[in-house]
């Protein structure tokens, strides 16, 4: 049976939506990472075959990147984020007194009202409705010739679009938000085009367009490890270590990103070397117990795995599960369920039945519909296994001898 969801199901249910959009809107910076689950990113829609065991297999918390790149564009939208709560406020509370508001100020207001909605909307999972929000106050952020709003606003229809599933549109407007920045001054290296250019990269995986993905990602690759060379060379009363980190660990995102796309279209070998990397990124910048190095420690089993490597993989995942228990890490039952999978290989199916069992009564408990799909059929492959196995070792009843026959 074909490994499920290798780039991950990441939004497998509204409520993990809400989740990511909570987030989004609660981290408002064009430049930051938007939290996605466990990816998490799930462009890639291809299903690996080596392996006849079904393994759970999703993100948790993406890399925790600082939510702004430090370079001036960035920060001018984190700083026009602000000001959006502080309309807010004020049109709650100064109804009363005289508007003396500029027609520039009353449109702006207007915007972050709208996207208040939007936000709403998509909170109560009424997906359309944020929709049609967002398209307003897109146009009215045209019309006011608001740069930052327009970034803002089109990044935002840029994720919702993409966590849809709707990849066509997703790029078309990664791809307007990037325009704009470019225009406006923002560099070509600047942590906000990269982590866009990333996730083009990863839709055109998606959609099958392998040599514009594999572009997009040495962009990105190069991109940041020219940076981070640049970091070293300059003063140490100019380095920044916010800015430091938060490339690295976009250099860790892309590595991780690009080990799924390896493994999605079968390239396991090199699947192995990005995910080891991404990991030592990860481990050094947000600790071994950081709930992002247990899923990459245990993405880098599962494909050991997958490459018939058995005994490397159980050591690796049996430490990654052991960890997330002492941690109390939030998609332990993805974890246990990879576990699992790696013991039904190695013909341990005792143990692999009771951390399937486990593992579906934790994720029946957050409600994680999809993970208690796939452990079920896991639990399925085991009892196949088991009845192969036993029909291999029982002694056929009858001869195989040809019977005799009399002649005159």
């Amino acid at each position: 049976m074909a490994l499920p969801a290798l780039n991950r199901a990441l939004f497998a249910n509204r409520s993990q939506i809400k989740q990511f959009i909570s987030e989004v809107l609660r981290n408002l910076s064009v430049s930051s990472r938007f939290n996605f689950k466990t990816q998490s990113l799930q462009c890639l829609k291809t299903a690996t075959s080596q392996s006849n065991a079904v393994t759970v297999h999703r993100r948790s918390q993406l890399y925790g990147i600082c939510e702004s790149n430090g370079d001036e564009n960035s920060r001018a939208t984190s700083n026009w984020t602000c000001t959006m709560w502080s309309a807010i406020a004020f049109s709650l509370f100064s109804k009363a007194e005289e508007d003396t508001r500029t027609e520039a100020q009353k449109k702006e207001d207007e915007i972050i009202l709208l996207l208040k909605r939007a936000k709403l909307s998509i909170m109560r999972g009424q997906l359309h409705g944020a929709n049609g929000f967002l398209h307003q106050a897109i146009a009215l952020a045209h019309q006011s010739r608001n740069t930052q709003a327009i970034i803002y606003t089109y990044s935002l229809m840029a994720n919702l679009a993409y966590v849809q599933g709707e990849l066509d549109n997703a790029e078309k407007l990664f791809k307007a938000a990037m325009s704009f920045m470019l225009s406006g001054g923002t560099p070509q290296d600047d942590n906000g085009v990269i982590e866009m250019s990333l996730k083009l990269a990863t839709i055109y995986a998606g959609q099958n367009k392998n040599d514009l993905a594999e572009t997009g990602f040495q962009f990105c690759t190069e991109s940041l490890e020219a940076k981070l060379e640049k970091f070293k060379e300059l003063p140490a009363e100019e380095q920044s270590e916010e800015l430091r980190m938060e490339t690295r660990l976009l250099l860790g995102l892309t590595f991780d990103s690009h080990a799924r796309y390896m493994a999605a279209t079968h390239r396991l070998s090199r699947a192995v070397l990005d995910y080891k990397r991404a990991l030592l990124i990860c481990q050094e910048e947000q600790g071994e117990t950081h709930p992002q190095s247990l899923v990459l420690l245990s993405d880098l089993a599962t494909i050991l795995d997958l490459q018939g490597r058995h005994d490397e993989a159980l050591p690796l995942v049996k430490q990654a599960v052991e960890l997330s228990r002492e941690a109390g890490h939030p998609d332990q039952h993805v974890l246990l369920g990879n576990m699992a999978g790696v013991l039904l290989h190695n013909g341990l199916f005792e143990e692999s039945v009771k951390l399937y069992r486990e593992a579906l009564a934790l994720a029946q408990s957050v409600g994680d519909e999809e993970a208690v799909e796939q452990i079920r059929e896991g639990l399925k492959e085991v009892g196949n296994r088991r009845k192969a196995k036993k029909a291999e070792t029982e002694v056929p009843k009858t001869g195989t001898d040809a019977p005799k026959t009399e002649t005159d």
